[in-house]
């Protein structure tokens, strides 16, 4: 199995036990939320060993972050605490459809103060692939230096890097400055997995051709464009494209950290040697696996779920 490396930013997530309102709500079940943490859980999972780098509030939040990371058989090598600083939190609407409203409480977090002195340890001969997302980059200038960093190490040192755009603009000043920054990192990795409306914000192209030759000119060699529950177009820069059908479930309960499930399938797919359009085929299939369970990652599949899924078997 493949070695990989991620950094992201860790929360307690609070999903409501009601519809309705997060104003309204008045119980909630306690997750763990982060689309590297996702990642990370759906890769371990695989048999993928999965190294995690982060920096943690130390209070009760963070402390069980790092336990949850480590039951999850992720290595925590380099997650470190900063006292001064809380763990970030989440809080998630229930919803019967649609997108839930999601609140979070994140600024001045102890991950937005991560810097490069987080990976001077790093031994980027023990890794196989770099897979990073938007969100660090948009938390605070050092956590942006810290992921440039990280990006031009890995490819100066071979790794296959992927990159999900994961687009927060809350997080962002403006929208041009997320465009500008989100761009030039996807433009250095190796495979990128925006969603089609992040697509269309990033590059002002209305139609998925359009979009993946715009990555495709910057040097992305394999852009693939999720299409939600239709699927996903792929296209590489030898002109090679393709659709790849989403996978029908049977009740959609919380689309949070489908996108993530996604990557998982295509990332492990081709790190197994798997063609690429079986890659995407597994990606769709772990997405839609993602959204039958109402956290982020609790329905992320061990292999035998996600071959009994893709059989269209009952699992369980």
């Amino acid at each position: 199995m493949s070695r990989i490396l991620t950094i992201g930013e860790p929360m307690a997530l609070f999903v409501a036990e009601q519809e309705g309102l997060l104003d309204d709500a008045e119980r909630f079940s306690r997750f763990i939320a982060g689309a590297e943490v996702n990642f990370s859980i759906g890769m371990a999972r695989l048999g993928h060993q999965v190294t995690y780098v982060t920096q943690l509030g130390l209070d009760p939040f963070g402390r069980n972050i790092h336990k949850f990371l480590q039951k999850n058989k992720i290595d925590t090598t380099f997650v470190s605490y900063e006292p001064a600083f809380v763990t970030g939190m989440q809080w998630k609407q229930k919803v019967k459809s649609g997108d839930p409203e999601v609140f979070s409480a994140r600024k001045n977090s102890a991950a937005s103060h991560m810097d490069k002195k987080l990976i001077k340890k790093i031994k980027w001969a023990d890794y196989d692939h770099l897979h990073l997302t938007g969100i660090p980059p948009a938390l605070s200038e050092s956590c942006r230096e810290l992921v440039f960093q990280m990006m031009k190490e890995a490819k100066e040192n071979g790794l296959q890097v992927s990159f999900d755009p994961n687009l927060r603009p809350g997080l962002w000043p403006d929208k041009q400055e997320m465009a500008q920054v989100i761009n030039e990192l996807a433009s250095q990795a190796d495979i990128i997995f925006p969603g089609v409306a992040e697509g269309r914000q990033l590059t002002g192209k209305t139609n998925v051709l359009d979009i993946a030759a715009y990555y495709h000119e910057a040097g992305v060699p394999i852009v693939v464009l999720k299409l939600g529950a239709e699927g996903a177009f792929t296209s590489r820069m030898d002109g090679t494209q393709f659709y790849t059908e989403g996978f029908p479930v049977k009740e959609v309960v919380d689309t949070v950290g489908a996108g993530d499930g996604f990557a998982v399938g295509v990332v492990s797919g081709l790190l197994e040697g798997l063609e690429l359009p079986d890659s995407i085929a597994r990606g769709a299939a772990i997405g839609a696996l993602a959204v039958m369970s109402p956290g982020d990652n609790d329905g992320l599949p061990n292999r035998e779920e996600l071959s009994l899924f893709m059989k269209r078997e009952p699992i369980g």
